[in-house]
Formats: C-alpha cells, structure tokens, sequence
C-alpha cells in the first residue's frame, strides 16, 4: 500500500514531525511518501491561510499522487479535501475529519485542543461541517506566543497537558483531539497521563486510509464528488490541468 501524505504548509520540521507519528501508525506492508508545500506560510492559522494550503496542496495531489493508493491531506482543517476528493481517483483524507471519525468512535463528546487562539473559530466551522458541532464540548488553545512551530511540543508541554485536563474536568470531554500537525505524536506521550482516550490526527487518518484502501469502496461517477466537468481553462500548473483533463 502507497500513502501520499502532503504537508500544506512551507514548514519542514512539521513535514518531519507528520513522518515520524506517520510511520509509527502505519502497518508494515503500508509505504509512506511525505511532501512539503511548495509555497504557503510556515503554519495554517486563518481561513485564508488555509485556501493558500488547499491550492499549494491541490499542485502538490497532481504531481505526485499518480501511483499512490490514497492521500492525507496533514494539516488540522483539512484544506483542499473536498476538491481533491472530486478530482482523485482514490481515497483522500484530512487529518480532522480522521480525527473527528476516531473520536466518535470512542466517546459521546469531545474538545480541540489547538495551539493558537486565532484558530479557534475557523475550526469551529470545520467541524460544523463535518456535522458534528453538537458533539463538541470546547475548543481550547495556547495563548502564548510561538518560538518555533516544529518545537511546539517541547515548548508548550505542560500548557498543553493542563489545558486537556481542563476541557475533562470544566468541559465535560470524552475524548481529547489534539489539533494541527505541529502536534503529531503528542497523544502516544499523553496516554495514561489524562483520564480520557487522546486522538491524533495523523495516525487516524493513516489507519483510516489503510482501511478505505482495503475496502476498495471505488470512485463515484455521479453526484456531488463526481469528477469536474471538462471545460477551458488558463493560467493552471501543468499537473493540474493534466489532472483536470483526466478527471
């Protein structure tokens, strides 16, 4: 099985961050191939930030993802997924959706914990779309500046901890998503540490993509993720006029 896992931001101390959680979730017969966004910013915090990430990402899916039997979409908002999902021949995932999938499997209600309060409200939207706001007990989120995005973890630790302990204990939380990419693999450190089941979003959507996989579920021809129709265009990437063509 080949996984094509595309990091929408510019930062590859993140991209490195996804592989590692990556490749510890994957089955061993699964093979993983990571890239990074061409051009972006270094992290997605704002709506717009994100329609940058779906378009670096949407160039990066045309390129590479011939030959590839899904595709992860790593970042917390999942930019790009829909569009993607309609022009792909094969299963692609986000990261919250995979998250949010993971959590409802494992409580009734469940809070975000993010890194930075100007996300909040975008990922509330998000998850309104996902049809899930009513299952949402809190999003909660760092108010401290950020040295770094790809040493987040090591310096945020403790916040980070405390404030999954609060959306149990003030919230009335399930289950603990941990939100965006900058955090993958926190949840293996935070296991046993709080009293609710911890959820990452990269090693959902590796284990979820491995599932659609082997459920060969196919591509739908019709409705609403139907292939676009061809019609002129100008101005596009080569790759995704190619893929705009074929779709």
């Amino acid at each position: 099985m080949q996984l094509l896992i595309i990091n929408p931001n510019i930062s590859t101390s993140v991209t490195a961050l996804i592989e590692a959680e990556a490749r510890r979730s994957a089955s061993a017969t699964t093979s993983l191939s990571m890239q990074t966004a061409p051009f972006g910013v270094a992290y997605i915090e704002t709506r717009f930030e994100a329609l940058i990430g779906a378009y670096a990402t949407s160039q990066v899916a045309a390129e590479h993802a011939p030959g590839h039997d899904a595709v992860i979409v790593a970042a917390f908002g999942d930019p790009g997924l829909a569009g993607l999902r309609e022009v792909l021949p094969m299963p692609v995932l986000g990261l919250t959706e995979s998250a949010l999938a993971s959590a409802c499997l494992l409580g009734q209600r469940f809070s975000i914990v993010a890194i930075s309060q100007r996300i909040s409200a975008w990922y509330r939207e998000v998850v309104e779309a996902n049809g899930l706001i009513g299952r949402l007990a809190s999003i909660r989120a760092l108010d401290q500046p950020l040295a770094g995005i790809g040493s987040v973890q090591t310096d945020h630790g403790q916040a980070l901890q405390a404030l999954c302990e609060r959306a149990v204990a003030e919230d009335g939380a399930d289950v603990i998503v941990l939100a965006g990419a900058p955090l993958a693999g926190l949840a293996r450190s935070l296991r046993g540490q709080l009293p609710v089941p911890v959820v990452d979003g990269v090693s959902s959507a590796v284990r979820h993509a491995e599932s659609l996989v082997a459920l060969a579920p196919g591509k739908a021809t019709r409705g609403s993720f139907a292939p676009p129709p061809v019609k002129p265009n100008a101005g596009l990437p080569e790759a995704i006029a190619r893929l705009l063509a074929r779709a």
